[in-house]
Order: C-alpha cells, then sequence, then structure tokens
C-alpha cells in the first residue's frame, strides 16, 4: 500500500472501525490507482458506521458532507475521507441526489457510483478486493464504463461526462461504446453544469499529462462544442504551410497540447488558447493566408473564456499575457537592449519561453529565436533585468521640475539609457533628462 502517512491514517483508521465491529474499506480512485500500481493522491474509506458513530471514535473529525455521510480525519497533516455506504434517490438538479439513505450493504454504495474502475473496495490490511461491478476486468482491458445504464448515470450528475473524458485521457483508456453513446446523446447537459465545476475538470484534462487525448475526446464527444466553441472552431482553418506544415489550427493546437510537461494551468491555457484568433481573421491574400489582428482577438476570446469559466484575476491576466506576447518572439533579434530586457522580466517569463518553445516545434521546427532568448536569459543576471531605478519622482522634483504627466515619460527614457548601458548613476541620469527635455523652470522647488 505505500508507506505514506495518508495510508497508514486510512489503515488505522479502518481497523479502528473493525475494531468497533463496522465494515471499512478503501474504495474509489484510490483502489484504482493502487492496482494500476500508482501512489493514490488521496485516500478514501468506506464504511457501514454513521457519521455519527464515526465522529465517536473521533470526536475531532469534521462533518465535511454530513447529509451525505462524509466524515474528514485527520492526523499529523494527513487527512482521510470517511464515508458511509449509502444509496441516492431522485436526482432533481443534475448533481445533487434529492434523498440519501445510509446502507449497510457495501454493494448499494458501490453501484451508485460513476465508473467501474473507481468503484472497487480493498481490505487495506489484506489487500483483497471486492468488485461487484466487473470493475477489475474493465481495469485490466482499460476501459472506462459507466455502472449500470450510462444514460442515468450521466442524468443524475451531468459533469460525469466530462469526468469519463478526463478518466480515460490520463489512464490512456478507451470509453465504452455504450457509455459513450450516451455522452453522444446527452452533452447538451453539460451546459447545466456550474463553471466552477466545468472548469475544474478541465484544469484536470490540461495538467494530468493526456492533454491532447482528452481534447480529442471532448471533441469526439460533442462536449467540445458546448464548453468551449471557440477551440472547436479551429477545425479546418488553413494556414500558410510554409510557416504551419503541420496543418490547420485545431491540429497545430493539439499538437502542442501533445508537448505539454507538468504545465500550470496558465500555461497549459494559454498554449490552448494562443491561435483562438485565428478562425475569426482568417483571410485568404494574394501572397498567402493572413491572420491579421489574431493576437488581439485572441485576447478579447481568452479574457470571454476566462470569465465565463470563473477563472481568478491573477489567472486570467497570466493567461491574456501569454496570448498577447507570443507573436513578439519573432520580433527578438531587431529589439533594441532596453526593450529585449523588457519582454525578458514579464512575470512567469519562463511561461513564454515554454510556449514559443512548443510554437516552434509543432510548426517550422526552427528554435533559433528559442536558443537566442534563453542564452540571453541565463547570461542576463536579475539585477540587469531591473536594476534599482537612478532617479525617481521625488529626485526630479528636487531638481526643480513640475510634477505632471511628462514625469513617466522622463523616467522611461533614463530607464531605456540604463538597460542600454549608456548611463550608471544619478548624476548621468538627471543629465539625461535636462538634455532630452530642457532645464527645470527656474524657481520651482
Amino acid at each position: 500500500m505505500g508507506g505514506t502517512t495518508a495510508a497508514a491514517l486510512a489503515r488505522n483508521v479502518s481497523a479502528r472501525l473493525n475494531a468497533a465491529g463496522f465494515q471499512a474499506f478503501l474504495v474509489g480512485g484510490c483502489v484504482r490507482d493502487l492496482l494500476l500500481g500508482a501512489e493514490p493522491k488521496d485516500y478514501d474509506v468506506a464504511t457501514d458506521a454513521t457519521p455519527d458513530q464515526v465522529l465517536q471514535l473521533y470526536p475531532d473529525a469534521n462533518r465535511v458532507g454530513a447529509h451525505f455521510g462524509v466524515v474528514l480525519v485527520r492526523d499529523a497533516g494527513a487527512q482521510v475521507e470517511v464515508a458511509t455506504f449509502r444509496s441516492d434517490h431522485a436526482y432533481a438538479d443534475g448533481r445533487h441526489p434529492g434523498q440519501v439513505v445510509f446502507e449497510t450493504d457495501a454493494c448499494e454504495d458501490v453501484v451508485r457510483r460513476d465508473f467501474t474502475v473507481n468503484a472497487l473496495l480493498m481490505d487495506p490490511v489484506t489487500g483483497e478486493v471486492t468488485d461487484y461491478v466487473d470493475g477489475t476486468a474493465d481495469l485490466h482491458n482499460g476501459i472506462i464504463r459507466a455502472i449500470g445504464d450510462p444514460e442515468r448515470r450521466f442524468r443524475e450528475d451531468h459533469l460525469r461526462m466530462l469526468r469519463a473524458v478526463r478518466f480515460a485521457a490520463r489512464l490512456k483508456f478507451a470509453i465504452a461504446p455504450e457509455t459513450m453513446a450516451a455522452i453522444l446523446r446527452l452533452h447538451p447537459l453539460i451546459t447545466r453544469v456550474s463553471a466552477e465545476r466545468i472548469r475544474g475538470e478541465l484544469v484536470r484534462i490540461l495538467t494530468e499529462g493526456a492533454a491532447r487525448r482528452g481534447f480529442e475526446l471532448l471533441d469526439e464527444s460533442g462536449l467540445l462544442a458546448d464548453i468551449l466553441p471557440e477551440i472547436a472552431a479551429m477545425h479546418g482553418v488553413e494556414q500558410p504551410p510554409e510557416y504551419h506544415p503541420e496543418g490547420d489550427v485545431w491540429t497545430h493546437t493539439m499538437m502542442m497540447l501533445d508537448g505539454l510537461r507538468h504545465p500550470t494551468p496558465e500555461l497549459a491555457l494559454g498554449v490552448l488558447l494562443h491561435d483562438a484568433g485565428k478562425p475569426g481573421t482568417f483571410r485568404r491574400a494574394p501572397d498567402r493566408i493572413r491572420f491579421d489582428g489574431h493576437v488581439e482577438l485572441g485576447v478579447e476570446i481568452a479574457k470571454r473564456i476566462m470569465n465565463r469559466l470563473k477563472f481568478s484575476r491573477a489567472e486570467c491576466e497570466q493567461v491574456v499575457a501569454l496570448i498577447a506576447n507570443h507573436m513578439r518572439f519573432k520580433d527578438v533579434s531587431n529589439m533594441k537592449e532596453s526593450t529585449l530586457k523588457r519582454f525578458l522580466r514579464l512575470p512567469e517569463f519562463h511561461q513564454h519561453l515554454e510556449l514559443h518553445r512548443l510554437d516552434c516545434l509543432n510548426s517550422n521546427g526552427h528554435l533559433d529565436t528559442y536558443q537566442f532568448v534563453s542564452h540571453k536569459m541565463h547570461e542576463t543576471p536579475p539585477e540587469q533585468l531591473k536594476p534599482p531605478p537612478l532617479v525617481t519622482g521625488n529626485d526630479l522634483i528636487a531638481d526643480g521640475y513640475r510634477p505632471g504627466p511628462r514625469f513617466s515619460e522622463m523616467l522611461q527614457v533614463v530607464e531605456d539609457a540604463q538597460l542600454e548601458g549608456v548611463i550608471h548613476d544619478r548624476e548621468q541620469a538627471l543629465a539625461l533628462i535636462r538634455e532630452r527635455f530642457g532645464a527645470p523652470v527656474a524657481g520651482i522647488q
């Protein structure tokens, strides 16, 4: 089972429940991952003990979902969710059961879950697996299959359609034909799910290591056009073959997603959305296919998507910055030293650089600019990218200049010269300002 603190806590909780006369099993994703030889991210325990009975054994535990029978047990930084066996009835809103009944039979708890591979029970001491839904066979054969009637499962909780895609992508499994058929029938229901829940699944699809496969499955299932029509619109949008021999915008974007390695959500979203403006700016000019203004339109589309899915302001700003700046790399060899240094000091610049690398590798294959910028980054100390200012607004006032809009222009001229290596101290900075803007007005202090 592994020696992690969470694993030990799950084992101890189960043993204590057993000693008190209750059933206790590891359940869900942790069992799936253990059987696949992976270390689970978290551990869940299912039991016939009611929440009150669990709390008698663990008075300091938290009722995180009392109505659903979930108690959170913590110890030394580790935590385990302990859930009472239950059956769910009469889902009315596409997410929450209208009635929850606590059960003593583990099978009743298993059959109300989503997919067979997530419904296996394991004895935490012996490792013996109890399988009521043929999940072991599906795990062996690489199949994501809804438990029972797939249409019923997806009507109970519409988000399960996205979860089917995520599990299939991450585990490199296929979706069972009857399960995919149900998604193809019901995919419009995904629009009833809250933006926050959709966002969570999309971020996981983008960052769990199989983003391309995830988005191809979203597309095949019809879900993509429901939740991200701006991405579905990339299909068939031609690109100039001399720059993009790989194919259309969709193909280029999928290839870039395939190259992601442990990305932050912001980088993954930047890759997904960096060419979102191309479908709306496609133009077949006399010389070649053009996308005039696709960066600006892409920024607007990204803002709309990020707001629609309720990402934070900081996440939105970084994704927008990635899109807004991704075409600037083609100009770096012609940039003034000051302009280049300002470019290199963009927040999280390594994300900009990685997006550019993926963009090049999955189009023309040329990495000259990437290597030039990487070398520049490594040879330029941070204090040279953003050195302490030689003068401030207060210095200008002390020198006799009247405060006003020109101050920002003056300070920019000074910083440009400093970044270019032309000036090095306060006296040189003030001399440059006098030369460029004239002497201060006499008598103003």
